[in-house]
Protein backbone atom coordinates (compact mmCIF):
# COMPACT_ATOMS: atom_id res chain seq x y z
CA UNK A 1 0.00 0.00 0.00
CA UNK A 2 1.52 3.50 -0.86
CA UNK A 3 -0.45 5.99 1.16
CA UNK A 4 1.64 8.67 0.39
CA UNK A 5 0.39 8.64 -3.48
CA UNK A 6 -0.85 12.30 -4.16
CA UNK A 7 -3.42 11.08 -6.19
CA UNK A 8 -5.06 8.98 -2.94
CA UNK A 9 -5.03 11.08 0.12
CA UNK A 10 -7.88 12.48 1.37
CA UNK A 11 -9.96 11.32 -1.62
CA UNK A 12 -13.66 10.39 -0.91
CA UNK A 13 -14.96 8.18 -2.73
CA UNK A 14 -18.44 7.18 -2.18
CA UNK A 15 -19.73 3.66 -3.89
CA UNK A 16 -23.71 3.18 -4.79
CA UNK A 17 -25.71 0.14 -5.33
CA UNK A 18 -29.39 -0.93 -5.26
CA UNK A 19 -29.53 -3.97 -2.85
CA UNK A 20 -28.76 -4.49 0.76
CA UNK A 21 -24.77 -4.95 0.68
CA UNK A 22 -24.66 -8.27 2.86
CA UNK A 23 -25.32 -10.71 -0.12
CA UNK A 24 -23.61 -8.68 -2.94
CA UNK A 25 -19.60 -10.38 -2.53
CA UNK A 26 -18.26 -7.62 -5.54
CA UNK A 27 -19.32 -4.36 -4.07
CA UNK A 28 -18.26 -5.83 -0.65
CA UNK A 29 -14.98 -6.53 -1.78
CA UNK A 30 -14.56 -3.40 -4.31
CA UNK A 31 -15.49 -1.06 -1.00
CA UNK A 32 -13.17 -2.87 0.99
CA UNK A 33 -10.02 -3.39 -0.80
CA UNK A 34 -10.24 0.18 -1.83
CA UNK A 35 -10.27 1.55 1.64
CA UNK A 36 -7.21 -0.75 2.02
CA UNK A 37 -5.29 1.26 -1.28
CA UNK A 38 -6.03 4.16 1.34
CA UNK A 39 -9.12 5.82 -0.19
CA UNK A 40 -12.17 7.09 1.99
CA UNK A 41 -14.74 4.93 1.17
CA UNK A 42 -18.46 4.87 1.84
CA UNK A 43 -20.50 2.41 0.28
CA UNK A 44 -24.03 3.18 0.34
CA UNK A 45 -26.67 0.43 -0.41
CA UNK A 46 -30.34 1.31 -1.53
CA UNK A 47 -32.82 -1.56 0.11
CA UNK A 48 -36.26 -2.51 1.88
CA UNK A 49 -35.33 -2.40 5.11
CA UNK A 50 -36.89 -0.98 8.13
CA UNK A 51 -34.35 1.15 9.25
CA UNK A 52 -30.58 2.46 7.93
CA UNK A 53 -28.07 -0.06 9.38
CA UNK A 54 -24.70 0.72 9.62
CA UNK A 55 -21.19 -1.66 10.01
CA UNK A 56 -17.82 -1.46 8.45
CA UNK A 57 -16.05 -3.11 6.36
CA UNK A 58 -12.10 -3.17 7.43
CA UNK A 59 -11.61 0.74 6.72
CA UNK A 60 -14.69 1.13 4.51
CA UNK A 61 -17.92 2.65 6.22
CA UNK A 62 -21.37 0.86 4.94
CA UNK A 63 -24.68 2.41 5.09
CA UNK A 64 -27.91 0.71 3.97
CA UNK A 65 -30.89 3.23 3.34
CA UNK A 66 -34.78 2.52 3.45
CA UNK A 67 -36.60 2.72 0.35
CA UNK A 68 -39.57 3.40 2.57
CA UNK A 69 -37.98 6.41 3.26
CA UNK A 70 -38.36 7.49 -0.11
CA UNK A 71 -41.79 10.08 -0.69
CA UNK A 72 -45.34 8.30 -2.51
CA UNK A 73 -45.31 10.81 -4.99
CA UNK A 74 -42.74 11.64 -7.36
CA UNK A 75 -41.15 15.49 -8.32
CA UNK A 76 -43.12 17.41 -10.96
CA UNK A 77 -39.92 18.16 -13.07
CA UNK A 78 -36.83 16.31 -13.66
CA UNK A 79 -33.99 17.17 -15.78
CA UNK A 80 -32.54 15.41 -18.37
CA UNK A 81 -29.83 16.01 -21.37
CA UNK A 82 -32.68 17.91 -23.04
CA UNK A 83 -33.69 19.71 -20.12
CA UNK A 84 -36.59 20.15 -17.80
CA UNK A 85 -39.00 17.12 -18.83
CA UNK A 86 -41.88 16.25 -16.78
CA UNK A 87 -42.07 13.82 -14.14
CA UNK A 88 -44.03 10.93 -14.05
CA UNK A 89 -48.27 11.16 -13.55
CA UNK A 90 -51.09 10.16 -14.88
CA UNK A 91 -51.10 11.29 -18.73
CA UNK A 92 -51.12 9.00 -21.70
CA UNK A 93 -51.97 5.67 -22.14
CA UNK A 94 -54.46 4.44 -19.33
CA UNK A 95 -51.93 2.57 -16.31
CA UNK A 96 -53.79 -1.10 -15.91
CA UNK A 97 -52.82 -2.66 -13.02
CA UNK A 98 -55.83 -1.33 -10.84
CA UNK A 99 -57.74 -2.35 -13.25
CA UNK A 100 -55.81 -5.85 -13.28
CA UNK A 101 -56.00 -5.79 -9.37
CA UNK A 102 -60.52 -5.46 -9.40
CA UNK A 103 -60.79 -7.79 -11.95
CA UNK A 104 -58.98 -10.47 -10.14
CA UNK A 105 -60.93 -9.03 -6.86
CA UNK A 106 -64.03 -9.86 -8.64
CA UNK A 107 -63.24 -12.85 -9.97
CA UNK A 108 -63.68 -11.72 -13.23
CA UNK A 109 -60.32 -13.34 -14.41
CA UNK A 110 -57.15 -15.02 -12.91
CA UNK A 111 -54.43 -13.83 -12.40
CA UNK A 112 -52.33 -14.89 -15.36
CA UNK A 113 -55.57 -13.83 -17.97
CA UNK A 114 -55.26 -10.49 -16.56
CA UNK A 115 -51.49 -9.94 -17.45
CA UNK A 116 -52.32 -10.96 -20.93
CA UNK A 117 -55.03 -8.90 -20.89
CA UNK A 118 -52.79 -5.47 -19.76
CA UNK A 119 -49.80 -6.63 -22.55
CA UNK A 120 -51.14 -4.23 -25.57
CA UNK A 121 -52.09 -1.08 -23.27
CA UNK A 122 -48.39 -1.88 -22.00
CA UNK A 123 -46.61 -1.73 -25.15
CA UNK A 124 -48.96 1.03 -26.20
CA UNK A 125 -47.29 3.03 -22.94
CA UNK A 126 -44.01 2.10 -24.30
CA UNK A 127 -44.22 3.45 -28.11
CA UNK A 128 -46.88 6.85 -26.77
CA UNK A 129 -43.83 7.97 -23.95
CA UNK A 130 -40.79 6.66 -26.20
CA UNK A 131 -41.88 8.87 -28.63
CA UNK A 132 -42.19 11.67 -26.60
CA UNK A 133 -39.72 11.50 -24.40
CA UNK A 134 -37.50 9.20 -26.10
CA UNK A 135 -34.37 7.87 -23.71
CA UNK A 136 -36.45 10.20 -20.77
CA UNK A 137 -39.34 8.16 -21.10
CA UNK A 138 -38.32 5.89 -18.15
CA UNK A 139 -39.53 8.98 -16.10
CA UNK A 140 -43.21 7.57 -17.01
CA UNK A 141 -42.58 3.67 -17.65
CA UNK A 142 -40.59 3.20 -14.32
CA UNK A 143 -40.90 6.06 -11.59
CA UNK A 144 -40.04 3.81 -8.89
CA UNK A 145 -36.37 4.71 -10.12
CA UNK A 146 -37.05 7.79 -8.64
CA UNK A 147 -36.85 6.10 -5.32
CA UNK A 148 -33.01 5.89 -5.42
CA UNK A 149 -32.70 9.36 -6.07
CA UNK A 150 -34.68 10.52 -3.21
CA UNK A 151 -33.29 8.34 -0.95
CA UNK A 152 -29.39 8.35 -1.77
CA UNK A 153 -29.15 11.83 -3.58
CA UNK A 154 -29.21 13.69 -0.14
CA UNK A 155 -26.78 12.10 1.39
CA UNK A 156 -23.99 11.63 -1.42
CA UNK A 157 -24.45 15.27 -1.59
CA UNK A 158 -23.82 15.93 2.20
CA UNK A 159 -20.70 13.25 1.66
CA UNK A 160 -19.07 15.66 -1.24
CA UNK A 161 -17.29 12.89 -2.56
CA UNK A 162 -14.47 13.07 -4.85
CA UNK A 163 -15.35 10.05 -7.00
CA UNK A 164 -18.12 8.31 -7.15
CA UNK A 165 -18.64 4.81 -8.04
CA UNK A 166 -21.95 3.39 -9.30
CA UNK A 167 -22.36 -0.36 -9.23
CA UNK A 168 -24.92 -1.37 -12.19
CA UNK A 169 -27.65 0.45 -13.71
CA UNK A 170 -30.22 1.79 -11.20
CA UNK A 171 -27.47 4.03 -9.21
CA UNK A 172 -25.66 5.29 -12.58
CA UNK A 173 -28.96 8.08 -12.95
CA UNK A 174 -28.22 8.69 -9.11
CA UNK A 175 -24.52 9.26 -9.74
CA UNK A 176 -24.91 11.44 -12.54
CA UNK A 177 -27.18 13.45 -10.95
CA UNK A 178 -24.75 13.83 -8.25
CA UNK A 179 -22.20 14.86 -10.19
CA UNK A 180 -24.23 17.49 -12.02
CA UNK A 181 -25.00 19.34 -8.83
CA UNK A 182 -21.35 19.22 -7.55
CA UNK A 183 -19.69 20.45 -10.41
CA UNK A 184 -22.71 23.53 -10.24
CA UNK A 185 -20.94 23.95 -6.88
CA UNK A 186 -17.61 23.95 -7.87
CA UNK A 187 -16.59 20.85 -7.80
CA UNK A 188 -15.12 18.58 -9.68
CA UNK A 189 -16.11 15.06 -9.22
CA UNK A 190 -15.81 11.73 -11.48
CA UNK A 191 -18.11 9.43 -12.05
CA UNK A 192 -17.31 5.44 -12.47
CA UNK A 193 -19.82 3.11 -13.78
CA UNK A 194 -19.68 -0.76 -12.71
CA UNK A 195 -21.64 -2.57 -15.33
CA UNK A 196 -22.62 -5.78 -13.47
CA UNK A 197 -24.47 -7.26 -16.26
CA UNK A 198 -25.40 -6.51 -20.42
CA UNK A 199 -28.63 -4.92 -19.94
CA UNK A 200 -30.19 -5.99 -23.13
CA UNK A 201 -29.59 -9.20 -22.40
CA UNK A 202 -31.40 -9.30 -18.68
CA UNK A 203 -34.27 -11.37 -17.65
CA UNK A 204 -36.50 -8.26 -16.41
CA UNK A 205 -36.96 -8.06 -12.86
CA UNK A 206 -40.89 -6.83 -12.84
CA UNK A 207 -43.54 -8.80 -14.69
CA UNK A 208 -44.50 -5.69 -17.35
CA UNK A 209 -43.25 -5.07 -20.89
CA UNK A 210 -42.54 -1.40 -19.56
CA UNK A 211 -39.37 -2.57 -17.42
CA UNK A 212 -36.59 -3.48 -19.62
CA UNK A 213 -37.31 0.02 -22.37
CA UNK A 214 -37.61 2.08 -19.55
CA UNK A 215 -34.37 1.23 -17.95
CA UNK A 216 -32.37 0.82 -21.51
CA UNK A 217 -33.04 4.04 -22.14
CA UNK A 218 -32.55 5.14 -18.16
CA UNK A 219 -28.68 4.04 -18.87
CA UNK A 220 -28.51 5.73 -22.01
CA UNK A 221 -29.15 9.45 -20.64
CA UNK A 222 -26.69 8.74 -18.10
CA UNK A 223 -24.07 6.82 -19.57
CA UNK A 224 -22.50 9.64 -21.12
CA UNK A 225 -22.09 11.48 -17.69
CA UNK A 226 -19.25 8.13 -16.69
CA UNK A 227 -15.27 9.21 -16.81
CA UNK A 228 -14.89 5.34 -16.51
CA UNK A 229 -16.47 2.02 -17.58
CA UNK A 230 -15.49 -0.92 -15.33
CA UNK A 231 -17.09 -4.17 -16.31
CA UNK A 232 -17.14 -7.85 -15.20
CA UNK A 233 -15.45 -9.56 -18.43
CA UNK A 234 -14.02 -8.77 -21.61
CA UNK A 235 -17.18 -9.87 -24.03
CA UNK A 236 -19.39 -7.49 -22.20
CA UNK A 237 -16.73 -4.67 -22.27
CA UNK A 238 -17.18 -5.08 -26.21
CA UNK A 239 -20.73 -4.81 -26.17
CA UNK A 240 -20.78 -2.10 -23.78
CA UNK A 241 -18.29 -0.13 -26.45
CA UNK A 242 -20.58 -1.05 -29.15
CA UNK A 243 -23.77 -0.14 -27.77
CA UNK A 244 -23.16 2.95 -25.94
CA UNK A 245 -20.15 4.40 -28.24
CA UNK A 246 -17.66 4.40 -25.39
CA UNK A 247 -14.40 6.76 -26.23
CA UNK A 248 -12.09 3.86 -24.27
CA UNK A 249 -12.96 -0.11 -23.20
CA UNK A 250 -14.23 -0.27 -20.20
CA UNK A 251 -12.17 -1.77 -17.59
CA UNK A 252 -12.45 -5.51 -16.92
CA UNK A 253 -12.80 -6.29 -13.31
CA UNK A 254 -13.53 -9.88 -12.99
CA UNK A 255 -15.90 -11.55 -10.38
CA UNK A 256 -13.47 -13.09 -8.66
CA UNK A 257 -12.51 -14.39 -4.87
CA UNK A 258 -10.28 -12.78 -2.12
CA UNK A 259 -7.40 -15.54 -1.43
CA UNK A 260 -6.15 -14.15 1.68
CA UNK A 261 -6.68 -16.21 4.47
CA UNK A 262 -10.41 -16.11 6.10
CA UNK A 263 -11.11 -14.25 8.77
CA UNK A 264 -12.33 -16.63 10.96
CA UNK A 265 -12.16 -20.45 10.63
CA UNK A 266 -14.49 -21.84 7.70
CA UNK A 267 -16.91 -24.55 8.29
CA UNK A 268 -16.72 -27.62 6.45
CA UNK A 269 -19.14 -28.72 3.57
CA UNK A 270 -19.49 -32.03 3.69
CA UNK A 271 -19.59 -31.89 7.73
CA UNK A 272 -22.34 -29.09 7.80
CA UNK A 273 -24.11 -31.65 5.39
CA UNK A 274 -23.60 -34.79 7.40
CA UNK A 275 -21.61 -36.44 4.12
CA UNK A 276 -18.96 -39.15 4.52
CA UNK A 277 -15.73 -38.59 3.08
CA UNK A 278 -15.71 -40.94 0.05
CA UNK A 279 -19.45 -40.09 -0.51
CA UNK A 280 -19.78 -38.36 -3.92
CA UNK A 281 -20.94 -34.14 -3.30
CA UNK A 282 -21.75 -31.92 -6.06
CA UNK A 283 -22.58 -28.25 -4.99
CA UNK A 284 -24.11 -25.64 -6.34
CA UNK A 285 -23.38 -22.14 -4.75
CA UNK A 286 -25.42 -18.77 -5.19
CA UNK A 287 -28.79 -17.27 -5.88
CA UNK A 288 -31.37 -19.75 -7.13
CA UNK A 289 -33.95 -19.00 -10.06
CA UNK A 290 -35.84 -21.03 -12.88
CA UNK A 291 -32.89 -19.76 -15.43
CA UNK A 292 -30.33 -20.93 -12.88
CA UNK A 293 -31.51 -24.80 -14.13
CA UNK A 294 -30.77 -26.57 -10.52
CA UNK A 295 -33.80 -28.50 -11.39
CA UNK A 296 -31.97 -30.04 -13.77
CA UNK A 297 -29.64 -31.12 -11.17
CA UNK A 298 -32.72 -32.45 -9.39
CA UNK A 299 -33.84 -34.43 -12.25
CA UNK A 300 -30.11 -35.89 -12.63
CA UNK A 301 -29.77 -37.36 -8.87
CA UNK A 302 -32.12 -40.82 -10.01
CA UNK A 303 -29.24 -41.39 -12.67
CA UNK A 304 -26.66 -40.83 -10.27
CA UNK A 305 -27.13 -43.24 -7.53
CA UNK A 306 -25.37 -42.63 -4.07
CA UNK A 307 -24.58 -38.93 -5.14
CA UNK A 308 -25.10 -35.98 -3.06
CA UNK A 309 -26.38 -32.23 -3.28
CA UNK A 310 -25.41 -29.51 -1.42
CA UNK A 311 -27.55 -26.14 -2.21
CA UNK A 312 -25.96 -23.16 -0.87
CA UNK A 313 -28.38 -19.99 -0.99
CA UNK A 314 -28.59 -16.74 0.22
CA UNK A 315 -32.29 -18.03 1.84
CA UNK A 316 -32.84 -21.63 2.27
CA UNK A 317 -36.41 -21.15 2.51
CA UNK A 318 -37.20 -19.24 -0.44
CA UNK A 319 -39.79 -20.35 -2.89
CA UNK A 320 -37.76 -21.77 -5.84
CA UNK A 321 -35.36 -23.67 -2.88
CA UNK A 322 -38.50 -25.03 -1.80
CA UNK A 323 -39.59 -25.93 -5.19
CA UNK A 324 -36.39 -27.65 -6.02
CA UNK A 325 -35.91 -29.67 -2.32
CA UNK A 326 -39.75 -30.76 -3.44
CA UNK A 327 -39.05 -32.14 -6.67
CA UNK A 328 -36.18 -34.01 -5.88
CA UNK A 329 -38.67 -35.32 -3.05
CA UNK A 330 -40.84 -36.47 -5.65
CA UNK A 331 -37.93 -38.18 -7.66
CA UNK A 332 -37.50 -39.85 -4.81
CA UNK A 333 -33.83 -38.53 -3.91
CA UNK A 334 -34.84 -35.98 -1.37
CA UNK A 335 -32.77 -37.22 1.54
CA UNK A 336 -29.54 -36.54 -0.79
CA UNK A 337 -30.08 -32.70 -1.16
CA UNK A 338 -28.85 -30.82 1.19
CA UNK A 339 -29.63 -27.12 1.63
CA UNK A 340 -26.97 -24.60 3.22
CA UNK A 341 -26.82 -20.39 4.20
CA UNK A 342 -24.63 -18.37 3.17
CA UNK A 343 -21.30 -18.51 4.65
CA UNK A 344 -18.98 -14.81 4.17
CA UNK A 345 -17.42 -14.66 1.33
CA UNK A 346 -13.87 -14.41 2.70
CA UNK A 347 -14.64 -17.92 4.43
CA UNK A 348 -16.82 -19.80 1.07
CA UNK A 349 -13.43 -21.46 -1.13
CA UNK A 350 -12.44 -22.99 1.77
CA UNK A 351 -16.01 -23.76 2.64
CA UNK A 352 -16.52 -25.09 -0.75
CA UNK A 353 -13.31 -27.18 -0.76
CA UNK A 354 -14.44 -29.78 0.44
CA UNK A 355 -17.07 -31.22 -2.12
CA UNK A 356 -16.13 -33.03 -5.59
CA UNK A 357 -17.57 -30.77 -8.13
CA UNK A 358 -18.91 -27.44 -9.10
CA UNK A 359 -22.28 -26.98 -10.31
CA UNK A 360 -23.29 -23.75 -12.75
CA UNK A 361 -26.31 -25.82 -14.95
CA UNK A 362 -27.53 -22.34 -16.69
CA UNK A 363 -29.93 -22.25 -19.05
CA UNK A 364 -29.26 -20.57 -22.30
CA UNK A 365 -29.92 -16.40 -21.95
CA UNK A 366 -28.24 -13.58 -23.47
CA UNK A 367 -26.15 -12.78 -20.08
CA UNK A 368 -25.16 -16.32 -19.11
CA UNK A 369 -23.75 -16.70 -22.48
CA UNK A 370 -20.99 -13.69 -21.58
CA UNK A 371 -20.11 -14.51 -18.41
CA UNK A 372 -17.32 -15.87 -16.37
CA UNK A 373 -19.60 -16.01 -13.35
CA UNK A 374 -18.70 -15.08 -9.26
CA UNK A 375 -18.93 -19.11 -8.46
CA UNK A 376 -16.57 -19.98 -11.43
CA UNK A 377 -13.98 -18.11 -9.94
CA UNK A 378 -15.22 -19.20 -6.12
CA UNK A 379 -15.12 -23.19 -7.54
CA UNK A 380 -11.72 -22.98 -9.66
CA UNK A 381 -10.23 -21.58 -5.82
CA UNK A 382 -11.28 -24.44 -4.15
CA UNK A 383 -9.84 -26.68 -6.73
CA UNK A 384 -13.02 -28.08 -7.61
CA UNK A 385 -13.79 -29.51 -11.39
CA UNK A 386 -16.51 -27.42 -12.96
CA UNK A 387 -19.29 -29.03 -14.44
CA UNK A 388 -21.24 -26.27 -16.42
CA UNK A 389 -23.62 -26.22 -19.41
CA UNK A 390 -23.16 -24.87 -22.39
CA UNK A 391 -23.28 -21.57 -22.45
CA UNK A 392 -20.72 -19.93 -24.51
CA UNK A 393 -17.76 -18.06 -22.50
CA UNK A 394 -17.52 -20.38 -19.45
CA UNK A 395 -18.17 -23.77 -21.61
CA UNK A 396 -14.46 -22.38 -23.98
CA UNK A 397 -13.46 -21.89 -20.80
CA UNK A 398 -13.67 -24.99 -19.30
CA UNK A 399 -12.47 -26.57 -22.55
CA UNK A 400 -9.75 -24.43 -22.95
CA UNK A 401 -8.27 -25.13 -19.43
CA UNK A 402 -9.65 -28.82 -18.86
CA UNK A 403 -11.00 -27.91 -15.34
CA UNK A 404 -14.45 -29.77 -15.97
CA UNK A 405 -17.15 -31.17 -18.55
CA UNK A 406 -20.02 -29.08 -20.57
CA UNK A 407 -23.13 -30.75 -20.85
CA UNK A 408 -26.31 -29.83 -23.05
CA UNK A 409 -28.01 -27.08 -20.78
CA UNK A 410 -31.40 -28.19 -19.80
CA UNK A 411 -30.81 -31.82 -20.57
CA UNK A 412 -30.29 -33.84 -17.22
CA UNK A 413 -29.20 -37.33 -18.87
CA UNK A 414 -25.92 -34.96 -20.44
CA UNK A 415 -25.43 -33.82 -17.00
CA UNK A 416 -25.13 -36.97 -15.30
CA UNK A 417 -22.95 -37.98 -18.10
CA UNK A 418 -20.73 -35.48 -17.63
CA UNK A 419 -20.73 -35.84 -13.70
CA UNK A 420 -19.84 -39.07 -14.12
CA UNK A 421 -16.47 -38.42 -16.27
CA UNK A 422 -15.61 -36.03 -13.65
CA UNK A 423 -16.11 -38.67 -10.67
CA UNK A 424 -14.02 -41.49 -12.95
CA UNK A 425 -10.94 -39.44 -13.02
CA UNK A 426 -11.29 -36.53 -10.80
CA UNK A 427 -7.15 -35.40 -10.63
CA UNK A 428 -7.50 -35.21 -14.45
CA UNK A 429 -9.16 -32.13 -13.85
CA UNK A 430 -7.80 -30.67 -10.66
CA UNK A 431 -4.40 -30.73 -12.48
CA UNK A 432 -5.58 -27.42 -14.41
CA UNK A 433 -5.31 -25.43 -11.29
CA UNK A 434 -1.63 -26.95 -10.99
CA UNK A 435 1.48 -25.88 -12.48
CA UNK A 436 3.04 -22.87 -14.97
CA UNK A 437 -0.31 -22.99 -16.76
CA UNK A 438 -2.48 -22.64 -13.81
CA UNK A 439 -4.82 -19.95 -14.11
CA UNK A 440 -5.77 -18.95 -10.88
CA UNK A 441 -2.67 -16.59 -10.25
CA UNK A 442 -4.99 -14.10 -12.27
CA UNK A 443 -8.00 -15.45 -11.25
CA UNK A 444 -7.90 -13.40 -7.90
CA UNK A 445 -9.32 -10.68 -6.35
CA UNK A 446 -6.57 -9.07 -4.97
CA UNK A 447 -4.80 -8.90 -8.47
CA UNK A 448 -8.17 -7.39 -9.72
CA UNK A 449 -7.88 -4.42 -6.70
CA UNK A 450 -4.87 -3.04 -8.73
CA UNK A 451 -6.67 -2.91 -11.68
CA UNK A 452 -9.52 -0.66 -9.82
CA UNK A 453 -6.50 1.39 -8.03
CA UNK A 454 -5.27 1.96 -10.85
CA UNK A 455 -7.98 3.10 -12.92
CA UNK A 456 -9.11 5.64 -9.65
CA UNK A 457 -5.28 6.93 -9.92
CA UNK A 458 -5.49 7.11 -13.60
CA UNK A 459 -8.47 9.59 -13.05
CA UNK A 460 -6.86 12.24 -10.40
CA UNK A 461 -3.90 12.18 -12.73
CA UNK A 462 -3.59 15.70 -14.27
CA UNK A 463 -2.94 15.65 -18.07
CA UNK A 464 -0.84 17.48 -19.99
Amino acid sequence: MRRDDTTRPGRRVVMLVDNAVDCDSRVQKAARSAADAGWDVTLIGCAHVDAERRWRLGDAEVRVLPLSAARATPPAIAYGPRGAVPGPGTAGPRDVSGLRARLVARGGLPLRAARLVRRPVEHAQVRYWRARLRDGAWRRLEPGLWDYERVAGPVVDELRPDLIHAHDFRMLGVAARAVDRARAAGRDVRLVWDAHEWLPGARPRRDNVRWLPAHLGYVREHVGHADAVVTVSDTLADLLVRDHDLPERPTVVLNAPVTAAPEASAPDLRERCGVAAGTPLLVYSGAMAVQRGVDTVAEALPLLPGVHLALVVADPAAPYVRQVVARAARLGVGDRVHVLPYVPHRQLVAFLATADIGLIPLHHWPNHEIALITKFFEYAHARLPIVVSDVRTMAETVRATGQGEVFRARDAADLARAVRAVLADPARYRAAYEGEDSPLPGWTWEAQAERLDALYRRLFTPTR
